[in-house]
Order: structure tokens, then C-alpha cells, then sequence
């Protein structure tokens, strides 16, 4: 099965416009994405993570999203095998859509909603491809136990939420296998707060403690004997960090527990790269594991651009600010469009999953 466009032909039905603008857009990200899709085959697993804004709760006046943006969404997605998916809020209709669209191969796992102000009614997702990708069954929600809390702010104008101390959203793990890569991802919306004082403490800590509790975790699982069966225990993190750069102490909060980010996705292979929030980040025991491509795709390049402002604007014109100029138009269109597809953009790597020679050889050489 492949991706299901016949919404677009009732879509045109409804706004003969849309309809048509739907099917061109696609057509033109198709394009776009041509060369990611041909990297897919047996032997390779298309990993990626996507903070999709506020999917799709509509609370902040500046949506819902249109008919035609989850065809968009859902293109974008289905260039991959597997995604990490974040902001996904308490309805999952939105996310029944997208399904709908990618077809019956896709699945998902998504969490509960986390309650509380830091929170934000949240949940984090899994999609993926069944051809591609097999959940192994296990699945949970990280509460760190006594001794490994977050130190949260406890500053003036702190509460009880602020010093409750785990996660503001918690980290979300589950385990999957393609081909012969069997591996645990983590997915996070780490907390973000401010950029200075108690919030950013708070927001290192909290990577911190992550990777700690995935590092101790992972060290602590068995490893098989020589020659035994078994499996050993690989990680992966990744989702939105709030990073604020590589050198910084948020990153390096994550790389001292032995996390390592793949080279094809560091902040100095990726040029016009604007913000370094998402990341992906490995730490993986078994010696046959390799990342062999990487990358970042551009949310914008085919649709909603800017060029389409004069299109959009009926649907934008609530958030122009009075008297604004052109400038000013153009700024609250390009804030609009995030929340029709997202201010983050989809990071990915791609994953080598066939050790099918690494296990014959030997065998062969008895």
C-alpha cells in the first residue's frame, strides 16, 4: 500500500482551489524528496524526529490546520521508515488524519497527555512503517526513581510543580527492530523555561538526568555470552532538547553520559541550520551499527511559501497587527505557516540494518 491521496479529489470537490494548490504541492514535494525516498531499501532504516507545533489543538488562535497542510505533513513523514514525533496534543483525530493519509502500513504509539503546566497537555509519538519497522512489544513512560530527581527552580516565584522534579513531559521509550538492528528510542520535549538563571539550570538538568538514567540503564543490561544468543542493548535519543548550540552546556549535558551525535547531523555539516533544538543521538553497544547518511529537510521549500502570501492571507489577516506594513504582514505570515506545518524541521539519519555477512562469514570460515 502506498500513500492515500483521494482526499485531495473530495478536497476539490469542496474549494476547487485548495484541491488543485493540494495536488500541485505535493507534486512538488515528491520532487523535493525523490532522492531521500530512493535511499530506502532492506538494508537501511530511515530514522527522523519532527516537532510538529501544537498538532492540532488550535489553542493558540492561529489555527486549525487546513484541509490541505495534513497532505503535506503527511508527505513529509512518509519519507521515512520511522519518526519521533512531539506536540502531539490531547485529540488524536489529527494524528488518525495523517494515518489515513500515509495508508494501512503506518502505525503508531503515543503516550498520555502530560498534565501540568510545564506539560503543556502534550504527547510524544512513534509512527512507522510496518514493512519497515517491527515494535518489539515494549513501551513506557521515564520516571526517574528517589536520588535522580531534576533539580528544578526553586528561586522566588517557584512552586511545588517547579520543585516536583521529574520530567516537565515525560521522555517516552520504546522498543523496536529493523532488520537486524534491534535498538530502544527515546523520544523528549525537554523543558525550555529561559534562556538564562533557574529555567536553564532547570532545562540542562533535565538532559542531564536523561542521559544519566539511559547510560546507568543501558550498562546495567546483560550482555550474551560468546557465543550465546541475545541482544545487546543499543539506545537511541532524540526529539527536541532545546539545545541551544554544541558547544553548549545543554549538549554537553548530554554527551558526557557516552551519547554521541552522528557526524552527518552535527552542527558543522549541516550549514543553514538555524536552531540546533532537535537532535539525535546515539549510544549503541553493538559493533556492527553505522550511520551512514543524515540530514535536515526544510518544512517550507514547496509549500506555503512565501511567494503564497496574497493565497493565505484570508486565513492569516486575524494576526496582522494594526497598521502593520509589508514587513509586518510578511512576519505574521511566516508565524502563521509554523503552526500549518511546524517551526522545527525533520531531522534524520540513516541507519545500516543488515549484518547479515557479519553473521555468515564466520560460519563460513569454520
Amino acid at each position: 500500500m502506498g500513500t492515500n491521496y483521494s482526499g485531495i479529489t473530495r478536497l476539490v470537490d469542496d474549494d476547487a482551489a485548495a484541491g488543485k494548490r493540494c495536488a500541485d504541492r505535493v507534486l512538488a514535494m515528491r520532487t523535493t524528496l525523490r532522492p531521500l525516498r530512493e535511499r530506502r531499501d532492506d538494508s537501511r532504516l530511515l530514522l527522523a524526529t519532527w516537532n510538529i507545533r501544537d498538532f492540532d489543538s488550535g489553542k493558540f488562535g492561529m489555527g486549525p490546520r487546513l484541509p490541505e497542510s495534513f497532505y503535506y505533513i503527511a508527505e513529509m513523514l512518509s519519507g521515512f521508515d520511522l519518526i519521533a514525533v512531539q506536540e502531539v496534543s490531547r485529540d488524536l483525530a489529527p494524528l488518525h488524519r495523517v494515518l489515513d493519509i500515509l495508508g494501512r502500513d503506518w502505525d503508531f504509539i503515543a503516550t498520555d497527555i502530560t498534565e501540568g503546566r510545564g506539560g503543556n497537555g502534550e504527547r510524544m509519538a512513534f509512527l512507522f512503517n510496518r514493512d519497515r519497522v517491527r515494535f518489539r512489544n515494549i513501551a513506557g513512560e521515564i520516571v526517574l526513581p528517589e536520588g535522580q530527581l531534576v533539580v528544578g527552580n526553586s528561586g522566588a516565584g517557584a512552586d511545588e510543580t517547579d520543585r516536583g522534579l521529574q520530567f516537565a513531559r515525560s521522555p517516552f521509550l520504546v522498543s523496536f527492530a529493523s532488520g537486524w538492528f534491534t535498538f530502544s528510542l527515546c523520544t523528549v520535549h525537554i523543558y525550555f523555561g529561559d534562556d538564562t538563571g533557574a529555567p536553564l539550570e532547570r532545562r540542562i538538568a533535565e538532559i542531564d538526568r536523561l542521559a544519566a538514567f539511559l547510560a546507568k540503564r543501558q550498562d546495567d543490561a546483560p550482555r550474551p555470552a560468546a557465543g550465546g544468543v541475545g541482544n545487546v542493548e543499543n539506545v537511541i535519543a532524540l526529539g527536541d532538547f532545546n539545545v541551544v548550540s554544541p558547544q553548549h552546556g545543554t549538549m554537553q549535558a548530554l554527551l558526557r553520559h557516552g551519547f554521541e551525535v552522528p557526524a552527518a547531523i552535527d552542527g558543522s555539516r549541516i550549514a543553514d541550520r538555524d536552531h540546533f533544538y532537535d537532535q539525535i543521538a546515539t549510544r549503541v553497544k553493538d559493533d556492527r551499527f553505522q550511520v551512514t547518511a543524515g540530514g535536515i529537510e526544510a518544512p517550507f521549500a514547496d509549500v506555503f511559501r512565501d511567494e503564497d502570501l496574497e493565497v493565505y492571507r484570508p486565513y492569516f489577516e486575524h494576526t496582522i497587527p494594526p497598521g502593520a506594513d509589508d514587513a509586518g504582514v510578511r512576519t505574521a505570515y511566516r508565524a502563521w505557516r509554523t503552526w500549518q506545518m511546524s517551526d522545527h524541521s525533520p531531522l534524520w539519519v540513516e541507519i545500516r540494518t543488515d549484518f547479515a555477512d557479519e553473521y555468515l562469514r564466520p560460519i563460513a570460515e569454520r
